[in-house]
Parts: structure tokens; C-alpha cells; sequence
């Protein structure tokens, strides 16, 4: 008997009987069966040691199991010896006959040679009911998902008919998988395990158990990615132009809740909610939106606008203020969206202010700069870019990590746009793509695509181990792909 979690599991192999029409006559073993007896062979013998009955034994009148698949172990057919273990016997015939006799548990001990003295005295004696069935799914749960639904919260399963079905708690996504075993799992409603038995006082009784179900597979948790890049999909599918836009004039455009985007994206909610602030969405008329770029570009040049002709400091622009002055132009809601975006809230002597980053600031106006070219020669955009921003910000190469990408070999050296968010979501399709862009990258460039790849303990040198190969080139390490990209 083997104890998992809350489940006790047991080795054993279902009694299997032959239907009638493969029984022969009596004293005729194999007539009837295909390949048996015939006119022109002969009816093989009874074997040796076999009484009369084993060639006339009556079917078995209760369902029984499917056949194992594989090889019977020793252990499916008698009790396996364990070391100060109690006796499990399931039991080879019909419910009516299940009571056993100490007598006859004593007799299969000597026969499967087992000394008494090194099991617990009580023997479980085991029946499959009438209603055991094969349709029960086994989940294993890590303790803390355990405790979840002991706590009585809900795990949610989620995937379309053609994605790979997942499993969701309130914070954390894990990939559902189907593990196959050579043993088949009994389900048995209060069967005592040995440490119990232990604790009681038993002086050599028999537990008569019926087996309620069996399972030959159990459906096991490991921890992944959330799969979000649908995320983006969906909201890029209706983007945001303002209030004023004909596209808000028309009601066909798909637009999604919250329960929506529970219902069709592979993530728990915690990760979901946290990817739509990484896209900068905002809740509008309950729906889900990404703002347009070039809209949300105007919303920030407005504010610039207003800081500058204010003389304020991009690190205390006051709310209010703001609403008020920019409320004429675009709705309030999409100028305070626009802060949160670009800047950190928090409240001095009862007024909320806001606290710009020169960071995105600088990076948003990067990327209005790429988008519209292909590629762009470093040294002049990087005079356009600075010129761009609002005066006392500084850009910096540093600041476009994951955005845009400088090909440092081609002369003149050039700069364009790569956004990690666009390349594939799985490990080695994101390493194909970016090998089928650059043959060699250096690990400071080609980090800032991988590095969402990681898992909880797994680092940037350990993916680039597994799916990349490392050489030196003029004293820099390089790496480039393992396999061939075509």
C-alpha cells in the first residue's frame, strides 16, 4: 500500500475471468476459443495441479475492471512483503463469497510465504462494488493548492478546443498533464493506512472494503508561464482613438470585459490584471481598451505642453490642475489614464500629484520616432530623438531595452525597431526568430527578449546554455543558435 496525499493508492491486479463462450466443456480446456480444439487438433490437457474446477469456474457476476495494460507484477497477484505493514487481499471472488475467514487470510499468508509477525495483525480484504467505474479523474494538488480548495476556493480550468488546457488559481497559471502508470489506482472510501492502524487497537481483525473506483492515469500540475500574448491580441483587435472617433460610432467592434478576457485568456486573474497595466489598458464604459499610440501620444504631449508652459517640475505635476486646464481638450479620464502611464501618483498635504518618468517619456518618443521607418542611422537618430523630448530630459541607448535594437556592424551603424512583446511566446520559437534575425548576438543585446522567458529560479545564462551556443569573437562572447535556422 503506497500513501499519496490524501489518497491511499493500492497495488493490485483486478480478477479477470473468461466469457462463457471462451469456457470449453468441461475437462476441455480452450474449446471454443479462437485457435482452440478443431476437428484437426487435439484438445490440449488440463494442467497439472488443477482441479477440476478451474476448467468449469462460473463467470464472474459483478463488472470487472479493464484489462492492466503490460505485464502483471508479482505484487499484482499476491500481498507484497512490507516491513511491519498491514495485509491487502483483493479478493478473486464474487461479493456474496467476500467474507473471509482469519483462517483463510492466515492460509495466504503461508502460501505467498509471508511471516504474520512482520505485518500488523488487521488484513484489508478488498471487493470491487457494482458500481466501480473507471471514470474518475485524479488531480495532484502541491500543498498549497490543496489548502486552497480545503479553504473553499475554486481552481479554474481554462484553454480553447485547440490550445493546450491549463489549470489557474487566483495568482499563478500551471500546465495540465496526463501522467500514465503501470499500476492501477484504487479509489477506496475510508481505508485505513498502516500509521492509522497503528494507533488503534486491533487484535488480528479483517476490514471487509469495498473498491469504489480505479484509475489507471492522474492529471499532475507543473508551474508555467501565463500565456498573455493573446491578451494584446484581442485588445489591438478595437484600439481606443478618443471620444470622438467614428470606430466608437459603430457597436461592431469586439470589445471585452473582465469576465471576458477571464474566459479566453490561459492566466489567472492576478496575471492578467497585471499585464493589462504592463499595456497600459484603461477600463472604458467597462470594456477593456488599448489607447491608439498616435492618440495616446497627443494625451502626453498635452501634458508636456502643460508642464513647460507652467514651469512646473516634471517630478510634482498636480492632478487638478491638469484636469482642469486639459479637461476642455480631452476627457479627464484619458488625461488621468495618461499620468499613470508616465508617471507615479502620491499625495502631499491633501493634493495628488504625479511624478513623470523621463524614462518612458523618452522611450515612447523613441518608438513615435522608429515606427514609422525601417531602419535609421544611429547618429542622427539620436540627435532627432533628444531634440524630441521635452527640455531637461536626457536619452539614453539604455533606455530602449526590449524595444529597439542597434546593429552595431554595419557602417554607417544603424538602430530599429524590435519590440519583445511581438516576438513568439514559446522558448524556442522566440530564439529562432531572434537567430533568424542576427547569426551572433552578445548577451547584453539579446537579454532584454529573453529575459521574460525565465522562470521562478531559472536564469538568462541557463537559457542561453540550453538553447544557444557560446564562442569568442575579438575578445567578446557571442552566441548563436544550436540547431540550424532556415
Amino acid at each position: 500500500m503506497q500513501r499519496c496525499g490524501q489518497n491511499a493508492y493500492v497495488k493490485a491486479r483486478p480478477p479477470q475471468s473468461r466469457r462463457p463462450e471462451e469456457r470449453g466443456p468441461r475437462g476441455k480446456r480452450g474449446a471454443g476459443r479462437s485457435g482452440g480444439a478443431g476437428p484437426d487438433r487435439p484438445v490440449s490437457p488440463r494442467p497439472r495441479g488443477l482441479g477440476r474446477a478451474c476448467a468449469a469456474a462460473p463467470p464472474r457476476p459483478w463488472p470487472a475492471p479493464p484489462a492492466r495494460r503490460g505485464r502483471a507484477s508479482p505484487g499484482a497477484l499476491f500481498p507484497r512483503r512490507f516491513p511491519r505493514r498491514g495485509l491487502v487481499s483483493v479478493a478473486p471472488r464474487p461479493p456474496a463469497a467476500m467474507e473471509r475467514t482469519r483462517a483463510e487470510v492466515d492460509a495466504t499468508l503461508q502460501t505467498a510465504k509471508l511471516d504474520a509477525a512482520e505485518l500488523l495483525p488487521a488484513a484489508h480484504c478488498l471487493r470491487f462494488g457494482p458500481a466501480a467505474a473507471g471514470d474518475v479523474c485524479l488531480l495532484e494538488l502541491e500543498p498549497a493548492l490543496c489548502g486552497r480548495l480545503q479553504a473553499g476556493r475554486s481552481l479554474v480550468i481554462r484553454g480553447d478546443k485547440d490550445e493546450q488546457a491549463v489549470l489557474c488559481s487566483e495568482d499563478k497559471t500551471y500546465d495540465l498533464k496526463v501522467a500514465d502508470t503501470s499500476n492501477m489506482l484504487l479509489f477506496i472510501p475510508g481505508c485505513k493506512i498502516p500509521e492509522q492502524l497503528k494507533m488503534e487497537e486491533t487484535h488480528g481483525n479483517i476490514i471487509h472494503t469495498e473498491i469504489f473506483g480505479f484509475s489507471n492515469n492522474y492529471w499532475e500540475l507543473r508551474r508555467c508561464r501565463p500565456k498573455l500574448k493573446k491578451l494584446k491580441k484581442l485588445l489591438m483587435e478595437n484600439t481606443y482613438e478618443g471620444p470622438d472617433s467614428e470606430k466608437e460610432k459603430d457597436s461592431s467592434h469586439s470589445k471585452y470585459t473582465t469576465e471576458d478576457l477571464l474566459d479566453q485568456i490561459q492566466a489567472s486573474e492576478e496575471e492578467i490584471m497585471t499585464q493589462l497595466q504592463v499595456l497600459n489598458a484603461c477600463e472604458i464604459g467597462g470594456y477593456w481598451r488599448i489607447l491608439e499610440f498616435d492618440y495616446e501620444m497627443k494625451l502626453l504631449n498635452h501634458i508636456t505642453q502643460l508642464v513647460d508652459s507652467e514651469s512646473w517640475s516634471f517630478s510634482k505635476v498636480p492632478l487638478n490642475t491638469c484636469l482642469q486646464e486639459l479637461g476642455p481638450l480631452e476627457p479627464e479620464e484619458m488625461i488621468e489614464h495618461c499620468l499613470k502611464c508616465y508617471g507615479k501618483k502620491y499625495t502631499e498635504e491633501g493634493e495628488v500629484y504625479f511624478e513623470l518618468s523621463a524614462d518612458k517619456i523618452c522611450r515612447a518618443t523613441a518608438q513615435m520616432l522608429l515606427q514609422n521607418a525601417v531602419k535609421f542611422n544611429l547618429a542622427e537618430f539620436q540627435e532627432v530623438w533628444q531634440q524630441s523630448v521635452p527640455e531637461g530630459m536626457t536619452t539614453r541607448l539604455d533606455q530602449l531595452k526590449g524595444l529597439a535594437l542597434v546593429d552595431r556592424q554595419s557602417r554607417p551603424e544603424i538602430i530599429f525597431l524590435l519590440k519583445a512583446e511581438d516576438l513568439p511566446e514559446g522558448d524556442q520559437e522566440r530564439f529562432n526568430s531572434l537567430f533568424s534575425l542576427r547569426e551572433k548576438w552578445t548577451e547584453e543585446d539579446i537579454a532584454p527578449y529573453i529575459q521574460d522567458l525565465c522562470g521562478e529560479k531559472q536564469t538568462i545564462g541557463a537559457l542561453l546554455t540550453k538553447y544557444a551556443r557560446s564562442s569568442m569573437q575579438n575578445g567578446v562572447k557571442v552566441y548563436n543558435s544550436r540547431r540550424p535556422i532556415s
